[in-house]
C-alpha cells in the first residue's frame, strides 16, 4: 500500500528531526493528512480530518511556531534515494524562486512584488511571500522509457528588503543600499546552494559534483563570481549578452577586443552543429546544439572561463497533418568545462520539471494557504508542506517505480495513457488506501469519512 510506504518513509526519515517522539508523531499525521484533504489546505481542515476538531489546537500550531526543528532535515530521504539510485553521474539540481499569494497585512515578510504572470506590455503586482526552491532532477529515462521528475529538497523563504519611505533619513537609505547587495535573491540562493552541498556531503556524496541549473534570473555576477567548491552552475542567458575570448598572450589586455553575442554564434555558418539524442516530451529526440569553451563575460563572470551552449529550435506539430512549428532557441552559460555537452543539454531540458513542482504545490496542494502569522510558522509551514509533497513522490517511486503501473486508477478511454503518474494519480491512490482498516494505528479510524465531512469547513 502506498499509505503504509509513505508512513514508513516518514517514520524512518524524520526519526532525528523533532526533539520529542510525540511531536514527531504529530508531524507525521499532519504530513499524511495534508495531501488528502479537500479544498483549501489549512491547519483547521487537517485537524478535522485527523478527528481533532473538538480538541485543543494549540499544540498543533506551536509545532510550527515554537518547536525546535530545521526544515532542511525533512528532505534528507530524497538525497539518500538519489545518491543510491544514481551513483555515478553528477548530482543535478534545479533552482527557482516562486511567490505565494497572501492577503493579511501583518504577515512577516509579505510585501508587494512583481507578478511573474503579468503580460510583457503591462507589469502587474502581487502581494505575498517569496521562496527559493531546489529540486533534485531524477533522470528516470536512464531506467527505461520514463520521463524525468523533480523532487524538492529545499524550500526556503527569500524575503526582499523593504524600501525606505519618503521620510527616511540619509543613513537609512545608505543602509538599504548596502543591505540590498547582501540580502538579495542571488545571495540568498547561494546560501541555499551551499547548504545543499553540505547536506550531500553528509550523506556520503562528497566525491560527487553538484550541478545547479537555473533560469535567467540567476545569470548574474553575484552567482558566477561566487566561490562554490565542487559546485558548477548552468544558467540561461540573454541572446544579446556581450561575450568575448581572452586577449592573446603577450597583450596587456585582459579581454579580446572582438565582441560577439550568443545569437551571432547561432547564425555563424563556420561553426558546425553537434547532434545529440535527448529525452524530451515523452520520447528521445534528435536536436542540434553548438558549444564554445573558454568564453568570458565581462559584466557577469569577469575573467572566469565559461562555457556557452546554443540549442537550436526544436520542431513540433500540433497534429500529424499540421505545419511544422519551431520553438525559440535557447542560450546557456556554464562554469562546468569538463562534463560532456550532451549531459548539460539534457539538464537544460530537465530543468522544466521544477516548474511542474510549482504547479503541483500551488494548484493541487495549496502551499501557502495555511492561516498562520507567526514569523516561524510563515517560513516553516510551506517548507513542511513541500517536504510532505516531496516524500509522497518518493514513496510512490519506491512502491511502484517511475512508470504509471496498473496500481493507479485507470484513465478514461478518451485520454491518452501517460508514462508517469501525476500528483493527482498519487493522491487518489493515497485517499483510497486511507479507507483501509489497517491504517487505524496511525490515523483516526474515521479519517476517510472526515475528509468529506470537513471538506467545506
Amino acid at each position: 500500500m502506498l499509505l503504509q510506504q509513505f508512513h514508513s518513509l516518514l517514520e524512518r526519515g524524520w526519526q532525528s528531526v523533532f526533539p520529542q517522539a510525540r511531536t514527531r508523531r504529530r508531524a507525521i499525521q499532519h504530513a499524511v493528512a495534508l495531501p488528502c484533504v479537500f479544498g483549501r489546505r489549512t491547519i483547521t481542515r487537517t485537524l478535522g480530518a485527523l478527528g481533532r476538531s473538538d480538541c485543543d489546537w494549540s499544540a498543533d500550531y506551536k509545532m510550527f511556531s515554537r518547536c525546535h526543528w530545521q526544515p532542511e532535515q525533512l528532505f534528507t530521504p530524497v538525497i539518500d534515494e538519489y545518491l543510491e539510485r544514481y551513483p555515478q553521474a553528477p548530482v543535478v539540481a534545479a533552482i527557482d524562486d516562486t511567490k505565494l499569494r497572501k492577503t493579511g497585512k501583518k504577515i512577516k515578510g509579505a510585501c508587494w512584488q512583481r507578478d511573474p504572470l503579468s503580460p510583457p506590455f503591462h507589469v502587474n503586482f502581487v502581494y505575498g511571500l517569496r521562496f527559493v526552491q531546489a529540486s533534485l532532477l531524477f533522470p528516470h529515462y536512464q531506467e527505461g522509457d520514463h520521463p524525468p521528475r523533480a523532487i524538492p529538497v529545499r524550500f526556503q523563504e527569500a524575503p526582499p528588503l523593504k524600501k525606505p519611505g519618503k521620510r527616511a533619513t540619509e543613513a537609512e537609505r545608505q543602509q538599504y543600499c548596502r543591505l540590498k547587495k547582501e540580502k538579495n535573491l542571488s545571495t540568498q540562493t547561494l546560501e541555499l546552494i551551499r547548504n545543499l552541498r553540505a547536506s550531500v556531503d553528509q550523506r556520503d556524496g562528497s566525491t560527487r559534483m553538484l550541478l545547479i541549473v537555473g533560469d535567467g534570473s540567476f545569470s548574474n555576477q553575484t552567482m558566477f563570481k561566487a566561490t562554490l567548491p565542487r559546485i558548477q552552475l548552468l544558467t540561461r542567458c540573454r541572446k544579446d549578452a556581450r561575450l568575448c575570448f581572452p586577449a592573446p598572450e603577450g597583450s596587456r589586455r585582459k579581454y579580446d577586443q572582438q565582441i560577439f553575442t550568443p545569437e551571432q554564434l547561432r547564425q555563424q555558418q563556420d561553426r558546425p552543429w553537434t547532434r545529440a539524442w535527448v529525452y524530451l516530451g515523452g520520447k528521445r529526440r534528435l536536436l542540434k546544439y553548438k558549444e564554445v569553451q573558454g568564453v568570458l563575460w565581462q559584466r557577469g563572470g569577469g575573467r572566469r572561463r565559461l562555457r556557452l551552449l546554443v540549442i537550436a529550435p526544436v520542431p513540433y506539430k500540433l497534429s500529424p497533418h499540421s505545419r511544422t512549428n519551431y520553438r525559440q532557441p535557447a542560450y546557456f552559460l556554464s562554469t562546468d568545462l569538463t562534463t560532456p555537452g550532451k549531459l548539460l543539454v539534457q539538464a537544460c531540458f530537465d530543468r522544466w520539471q521544477i516548474e511542474v513542482n510549482h504547479r503541483d504545490e500551488k494548484d493541487l496542494l495549496g502551499i501557502g494557504q495555511a492561516q498562520v502569522r507567526s514569523q516561524r510558522s510563515v517560513q516553516r509551514h510551506p517548507a513542511f508542506a513541500v517536504a510532505s509533497y516531496s516524500l509522497l513522490l518518493l514513496a510512490a517511486l519506491q512502491s511502484f517505480g517511475p512508470g504509471r503501473t496498473s496500481d493507479y486508477l485507470a484513465h478514461p478511454k478518451w485520454r491518452k495513457d501517460s508514462k508517469r503518474p501525476s500528483l493527482l494519480d498519487i493522491v487518489t491512490l493515497l485517499r483510497r488506501d486511507s479507507n483501509e482498516a489497517s491504517v487505524s494505528s496511525f490515523l483516526h479510524r474515521n479519517f476517510a469519512n472526515n475528509l468529506i465531512t470537513f471538506a467545506d469547513t
